[in-house]
């Protein structure tokens, strides 16, 4: 996403990055086999992220300006909040009038109403930028437990967190065992650099 800046009259665009990390840096292996399986594919790995990923671009789209404006405000890439989206919800189109989960995960970003106060509707700013808080609360404890980290681990680890809990994250290289389909900050980091190739 371009932000322009005025410079003597003239017109920049910088490309707006997270203060967590650049998402296009982290390294990953993208989605499961059971994960691919959602849409069929016989693909796996970052090559089934990516097909997964477009398979909801059209129903992302429709959520852009939200996300990025969210992005902007919390200082997190917009294609980081894409990539959750896209695991979490499929863009709104696995969820059953804005729940999932059995019940328990509300909205885009699945806010789980076991820990947190729902706010704003499922598709809607308010829940988008709770979601998007959840997820820095969670890169930042991240931070705190492995400061020898680089950024990149760091926004890696506090995505897996978002799914299973910072206490789940004890190496950078287990980081996913135990959480949804043993793949969870893999592949929202393949779609969210997918995402991010496509403008967000």
């Amino acid at each position: 996403m371009g932000v322009g800046v005025g410079i003597g009259g003239f017109i920049t665009f910088l490309t707006l990055a997270s203060c967590f990390g650049d998402i296009t840096k982290v390294d990953t292996s993208g989605a499961s086999e059971i994960i691919a399986r959602q849409d069929k594919l016989t693909l796996q790995g970052v090559d089934a992220s990516h097909k997964l990923a477009e398979h909801d671009l059209v129903r992302m789209n429709k959520y852009k300006e939200l996300i990025t404006r969210v992005g902007q405000k919390h200082g997190l890439d917009p294609a980081i909040i894409a990539g959750i989206i896209s695991r979490e919800s499929r863009a709104g189109s696995a969820l059953d009038h804005g729940w999932g989960d059995h019940g328990k995960g509300f909205g885009l970003m699945q806010v789980d109403k076991r820990y947190h106060k729902i706010v704003g509707a499922w598709d809607s700013e308010k829940h988008i930028s709770q979601g998007t808080e959840i997820l820095i609360e969670f890169i930042r404890r991240i931070q705190a437990k492995f400061p020898a980290w680089p950024k990149e681990h760091q926004l890696k680890g506090g995505i897996s967190a978002y799914n299973a809990g910072d206490k789940n994250v004890r190496t950078y290289e287990r980081m996913d065992v135990g959480t949804t389909g043993g793949d969870y900050s893999s592949d929202v980091v393949a779609r969210s650099q997918w995402f991010k190739s496509q403008g967000y």
